[in-house]
């Protein structure tokens, strides 16, 4: 055989072998697991009823940390914080120079200055991610959030958008739907609430922006943009998954916890203090 004939003959070999791989099946693909559509109420929207909580370390830091000591040691490990993850997106809060001095303040002061220690109205967004569950209750003009934590309720308005009136613990909240996403704008907050117990603050100009999105039947997705100028440089976003409830009698108990504080808020004035 020619050195010609053999070259051709190479060329018919690549030929036949070029052809019969494009002659395979393409691979199957893998089916693609459609969008969860959560049920509907009567007007047609997502369907948020129900009883949620938080599962998650935000309420000790919003931010990743370690395990660390109660600040006061007498309660040992039963007020130590836990180790979490963090919840905080794309890197470290924002503070300006001044303001992280006083979150810096806030943790060193956090076991008397707390609000949470106190029982004051928890805010927003921290009344979402305490460890205490909160009951959705939903209607086309209003949606109603309450939450066990010391009785607070939170009232989104839905068929009007108005400015907050006065400045409260809770703010003032309108909603709208975006498709699957309730969207709630809150504003008029005062400046008294932390973010967590490691002192994470927010100024009277505080803006909250909130998206839950219904992601399967026992799991919302929460989302929270945080704006305020005062304290921070640049807008700052959370996220987290909210867990429904599904205990054969799951309610929202009553935890009113004045009570608890008395001794926080009122010790100092005793003519005996106690030993």
């Amino acid at each position: 055989m020619t050195k010609r004939s053999g070259v051709s003959m190479i060329a018919v070999v690549v030929l036949a072998v070029t052809v019969s791989l494009f002659a395979l099946p393409a691979p199957a693909q893998a089916p693609q697991t459609p969008a969860y559509r959560a049920p509907r109420t009567a007007d047609g929207k997502p369907d948020l009823n129900g009883i949620w909580q938080a599962l998650n370390e935000a309420n000790w830091d919003i931010e990743g940390h370690a395990a660390a000591p109660a600040p006061n040691p007498m309660t040992g490990a039963i007020g130590a914080t836990p180790p979490g993850l963090g919840v905080v997106e794309g890197g470290p809060i924002p503070y300006k120079p001044e303001a992280a001095a006083q979150k810096k303040k806030n943790y060193e002061t956090r076991g008397t200055m707390d609000p949470e220690l106190k029982c004051y109205l928890p805010g927003v967004p921290r009344g979402m991610y305490m460890p205490y569950p909160l009951q959705i209750i939903q209607s086309p003009k209003v949606i109603m959030i309450a939450m066990e934590y010391a009785g607070a309720v939170r009232t989104i308005n839905m068929d009007s958008n108005k400015p907050a009136p006065v400045d409260s613990w809770m703010g003032w909240s309108n909603g709208r739907w975006e498709g699957d996403t309730l969207v709630i704008d809150s504003t008029g907050f005062n400046d008294q609430t932390w973010f967590d117990r490691a002192g994470n603050f927010h100024s009277d100009a505080l803006h909250v922006i909130e998206r839950i999105t219904p992601r399967s039947p026992e799991t919302l997705t929460y989302e929270v943009t945080i704006e305020d100028p005062q304290v921070f440089t640049r807008p700052w976003k959370m996220s987290m998954p909210l867990y429904r409830r599904v205990e054969k009698n799951a309610q929202i108990m009553e935890f009113k916890c004045v009570e608890f504080a008395e001794e926080v808020l009122y010790g100092h004035l005793r003519k005996q203090p106690n030993k």
